[in-house]
């Protein structure tokens, strides 16, 4: 219910911004990406190339971008300025979900002890739903790209969007002790050293700056691809459910997004 309500509230938003731009006479771009995903959290270590490739899932979402190069209403070219030739606004619906682990060397094969039989039972997922915006800057002519002067264009970007997140935990351990709850969530199933309360799967939401590198490829005149490598970090340490807090725990989470996208030209 609560993803539901992000999403209407996200499309309402989507609907009135799309009326207000055209107002304007700015054109518009609307696309798909969809792509792998690794989430950078408390399972596993956090710099273990193990645990940062097998942490991984997907990713799919719908995409808008403001022209400023382009006028919709007289079908020509906007005032010849830096910012309208090498700026466009991205707008952003999107999901994803990544399947999550304890990997590295705790839970080697070799270790039997309680702490590590623990980790290797507990798992979770981490689900996102976002809605933001994005600033792209091209280095290259916008307008020389649209009249195929190259068929590449580089763009670098950055944005704030809003993170409703809905992580799910579970594990296979049952602590023998009899004065255990004896349900899943009870935390003497989880790592004992750590706190109570470290693992919580309630639902909540943040927000998250977003960074991202990519290039387009013309296709013909109405049509791109694009390849896009994102970094996310949230202002939240709960999106995947743990939050352990132990001395080295420094960082919130994070996700890495490698996506890749059609754009169609509305205007």
């Amino acid at each position: 219910m609560l993803n539901l309500k992000h999403l209407a509230f996200a499309f309402c938003l989507f609907v009135i911004s799309q009326t207000s731009y055209s107002q304007l006479g700015f054109s518009h771009e609307i696309g798909v990406i969809v792509g792998p995903t690794q989430f950078r959290s408390d399972y596993g270590s956090r710099n273990n190339e193990e645990t940062n490739f097998g942490n991984s899932g997907f990713g799919f979402g719908i995409i808008h971008y403001l022209n400023f190069s382009y006028r919709a209403d007289c079908n020509c070219y906007t005032t010849d300025t830096y910012f309208n030739d090498h700026f466009k606004l991205r707008n952003e619906i999107s999901w994803n979900r990544t399947a999550l682990k304890h990997l590295g060397e705790w839970v080697n094969p070799n270790r039997n002890t309680i702490e590590a039989n623990q980790l290797r039972a507990h798992t979770g997922v981490a689900k996102n739903l976002d809605i933001g915006t994005q600033l792209e800057f091209f280095p290259l002519s916008i307008r020389d790209f649209q009249a195929f002067s190259y068929r590449f264009a580089p763009f670098v970007s950055l944005g704030v969007h809003y993170t409703s997140f809905t992580p799910e935990v579970s594990t296979t351990y049952a602590n023998p002790n009899p004065n255990a709850i004896g349900n899943v969530l009870d935390p003497t199933n989880f790592y004992s050293f750590w706190d109570p309360g470290s693992v919580d799967a309630s639902p909540g939401s943040t927000w998250s700056i977003v960074s991202s590198v990519g290039v387009r490829y013309k296709l013909n005149k109405l049509a791109d691809l694009m390849l896009d490598v994102r970094g996310q970090y949230y202002f939240s340490d709960w999106v995947d459910g743990l939050n352990h807090q132990l001395s080295f725990n420094k960082f919130n989470d994070w996700l890495l997004w490698v996506n890749v996208g059609y754009i169609y030209y509305l205007d």
